[in-house]
């Protein structure tokens, strides 16, 4: 199985990404052929798919980190693996090779929650460091750990707060205000905030701020229970996704909120609601994007029930919370991710994955049954292109840009059918957008309306976008 999105990185200098994945297989134990769990992190050539280097790992791998990492006082690029129990390297991105490794024995009873995040220099080693937020015994205990970036060890001791809240684990995420202020996000269901600055103080049991953690945020102050709790609410209940986006009218970044029944846009500097939209169903996290002119970041979103066999697909208007674009669609895949990417001309274009338009009629024929990926650009809203189809199930994909021909390519990760006593093949694939667009792509109409230029000129347009890597996020 796979965890995790791809992360999508060159680490071997040749100016194109690689593709750094990590799967588990069974293995064969010598012990009366009984198998075990294998797992493996690799990294596949972004030219040709050849393996550049794989290792093996003790556990199952949550998340690889490689993009804006200062972890070194080298140049040398490196990459961030958090395990889903107590794993967690800095490793060499050109060989794999380990830099440092977390002792197990600083997470003597608890797990790894979640990716660690990075966050500015708190030891005086002018490297950035990194926060790891760790489960105890019960679900109610969470421990935060400061781990020097250099050496991978703990910068004091572990950090415990018990929270209270029902769901899905959110964030950690790091927020930092217009003053400079450091904020650690997180929650059960909900969201709530800490000061970096108390984490430091409570892990090395003193006030004396290092220069990163001399500033608060008196908007965010405000939000301290009465009691003066540590914690600031800020986000009660149903909380399904956190992002922070950037704000187009100021210097901090704004907080998207999704939840079951809908989104909401926190302002950054003082957390009220910007806007919110009702929408049931949401059943992924808006991928942000630019389908307007107005410079505001717009998100699309895809809400679809358990039992439905149709997904809705909508485009929120990020100055309004109001919808600027919505279609429906057959849809036997669930939880499959939105991607988008930036243009030259800073649009976006989004991709997504769905059933044939015309499948209605044959969503009762027997599997296996093909899925499409999608493309939407903004520029031509009243139909959709069909670039690929893949008949196995899409665990995982990514976008991600070749820099020196302006193009973008789209990762799939796909596991094929198994039946009951064989396991199934994991398979990667890279797809090329602008020589899909121009060779394979099917113009799909949404509307009788009809095009201001023909299906071959709509493509020949298409086939000729420039693509940039672009992040949407601070």
């Amino acid at each position: 199985g796979v965890l995790f999105q791809p992360e999508l990185f060159d680490v071997n200098g040749d100016g194109l990404p690689d593709i750094l994945l990590s799967f588990t297989a069974l293995k064969n134990a010598s012990v009366l052929g009984v198998s075990k769990p294998w797992v493996t992190l690799m990294a596949l050539s972004g030219m040709n798919g050849s393996t550049l280097w794989s290792s093996h790992v003790p556990e199952d791998i949550r998340s690889v980190q490689c993009k804006g990492l200062a972890l070194v006082s080298s140049a040398e690029p490196v990459c961030l693996v958090t395990g889903v129990s107590k794993f967690l390297s800095l490793l060499l991105a050109s060989s794999g090779e380990p830099i440092w490794t977390l002792n197990r024995s600083h997470l003597p009873s608890e797990t790894l929650a979640s990716p660690a995040v990075t966050v500015p220099d708190v030891d005086g080693d002018r490297v950035s460091d990194l926060v790891i937020l760790a489960l105890g015994k019960t679900k109610t205990d969470l421990y935060f750990i400061l781990v020097s970036g250099k050496s991978g060890i703990p910068v004091g001791g572990s950090v415990k707060y018990s929270v209270n809240g029902n769901g899905n684990l959110i964030g950690p995420q790091v927020h930092i205000t217009s003053h400079g202020a450091i904020y650690i996000l997180f929650g059960f269901g909900n969201v709530q905030a800490v000061s970096l600055r108390d984490i430091f103080a409570q892990a090395r049991n003193h006030d004396s701020f290092p220069p990163g953690l001399q500033q608060e945020e008196p908007e965010w102050e405000k939000l301290r229970s009465f009691n003066l709790s540590e914690l600031i609410g800020i986000y009660s209940e149903g909380v399904e996704f956190l992002q922070t986006v950037r704000s187009p009218d100021g210097n901090c970044s704004d907080l998207l909120i999704t939840t079951k029944h809908g989104l909401t846009l926190l302002r950054g500097q003082d957390l009220k609601p910007h806007w919110t939209l009702e929408q049931q169903d949401i059943d992924s996290q808006p991928s942000p994007g630019y389908f307007n002119d107005d410079l505001a970041l717009d998100f699309m979103i895809q809400a679809q029930s358990g039992n439905s066999i149709m997904k809705k697909v909508l485009v929120v208007d990020g100055k309004s919370g109001l919808p600027v674009w919505s279609y429906e669609l057959l849809c036997h895949m669930k939880k499959s991710d939105v991607l988008s990417v930036m243009t030259l001309d800073r649009k976006s274009i989004f991709l997504f994955w769905a059933n044939e338009k015309q499948a209605l009629l044959k969503s009762l024929e027997p599997s296996p049954r093909v899925h499409h990926l999608y493309l939407l650009h903004p520029a031509f809203p009243t139909v959709l292109l069909d670039l690929s189809n893949t008949t196995g199930t899409v665990t995982a994909s990514s976008i991600g840009i070749n820099d020196l021909q302006k193009d973008a390519f789209y990762i799939t990760v796909t596991t094929s059918p198994t039946s009951e006593h064989q396991p199934g093949f994991l398979s990667v694939s890279k797809l090329r957008l602008r020589w899909a667009l121009m060779t394979q792509s099917q113009v799909v109409p949404l509307q009788e309306a009809k095009l201001r230029v023909s299906q071959g000129e709509l493509r020949r347009l298409l086939s000729r976008i420039k693509f940039t890597d672009f992040t949407h996020k601070f």
